[in-house]
């Protein structure tokens, strides 16, 4: 599998986020006309990941959201209650799609090492197509309310343990050498955060996603590989 085969099966447009988010808040969206809401939310995440990108999400005003959507105060407030209710919408959404994508991908494996090559490149990939979206988890994590820091431990922590059962599955199998386990996940999560989080850095040096993913899927078979 490589980036461009990943993006045609995997939907992760802004129209189908944006459709998930009104699913799953209908009850709390004032405005009922479904192409509106779609469209109006794409502009609010838009314009929040692009502030966000230059300062804080706590340094950013409601004022700086309505001019940089379009959308005046008013409008914004038919969607979100308060800048922390559209904090946790941004958030939650963003791990419902990367855990659902991963275990999606990651079923399509036969053998646990099958199934680590799928988990590697699904998780990059996926950082690739939503990279701003990444970057302002991560980025914004220390700020938020105690309840939401905690959920975002468990979503880092749950992707850590993905790892973690695959390479407990091939040692069981003697595919894999019986490493450190935890250890092995703990490096393999950094290795794939830097993608995201320095993304700069391998756009300046010409390494494409398909390079990275294929190195570091190298990196783990050398540690991990009988």
């Amino acid at each position: 599998m490589i980036y461009s085969e990943f993006k045609k099966m995997v939907n992760i447009s802004k129209e189908e986020i944006s459709g998930q988010i009104l699913e799953r808040n209908r009850d709390s969206i004032k405005v009922k006309k479904e192409e509106k809401v779609i469209e109006n939310l794409i502009k609010i995440i838009d314009a929040t990941l692009d502030i966000c990108s230059k300062k804080s999400f706590q340094a950013m005003s409601i004022r700086d959201l309505s001019a940089a959507s379009g959308l005046s105060r008013g409008a914004l407030y038919s969607y979100f209650i308060n800048k922390e209710e559209l904090l946790i919408l941004i958030l939650s959404q963003g791990r419902e799609i990367a855990n659902r994508v991963l275990t999606q991908q990651i079923a399509r494996g036969s053998s646990p090492l099958e199934k680590l090559r799928l988990a590697i490149k699904s998780h990059i990939y996926l950082s690739e197509a939503m990279q701003t979206w990444f970057y302002f988890t991560y980025i914004e994590a220390r700020s938020l309310p105690r309840d939401e820091q905690k959920r975002t431990i468990e979503s880092e922590l749950y992707t850590e343990k993905i790892f973690i059962d695959i390479i407990n599955e091939g040692i069981a199998k003697k595919i894999f050498r019986n490493e450190n386990v935890i250890l092995a996940a703990s490096v393999l999560k950094a290795m794939l955060q830097d993608w995201y989080m320095k993304r700069w850095k391998y756009k300046n040096r010409k390494v494409s996603v398909d390079d990275y993913a294929d190195f570091v899927i190298h990196v783990m078979e050398s540690i991990l590989l009988i």
